[in-house]
């Protein structure tokens, strides 16, 4: 898995080849994850846990507080309890923030 700050997401990859994406919206000291996308042939293998896994450890390594309005992370987060202590409820304010994006 990797960050991409320059198109604002973390992909993951498998034999060299783009499995996935998450993507997100920074404001300030929080993160926003807006959307996640696994491809169709990668389906199926658990990459899109590991995706994003990978990008709230690295959230928080980084300081900064995390804000779910993709349906994927929401769930990954409501069954993994390992960052509630940085998670941020969504707010009128996320979305507008994501739809003026």
């Amino acid at each position: 898995m990797v960050d991409v700050p320059s198109r604002n997401r973390y992909e993951i990859s498998v034999d060299g080849v783009r499995a996935g994406l998450t993507r997100y919206l920074d404001r300030g000291e929080q993160r926003v994850f807006v959307h996640t996308e696994i491809g169709d042939d990668f389906a199926g293998r658990g990459l899109g846990s590991e995706l994003i896994s990978g990008a709230l450890r690295r959230t928080r390594a980084a300081g900064m507080r995390i804000a779910a309005v993709c349906p994927f992370v929401t769930r990954y987060l409501d069954n993994h309890h390992d960052f509630e202590d940085i998670r941020d409820p969504v707010t009128p304010d996320v979305l507008a923030a994501v739809r003026s994006e």
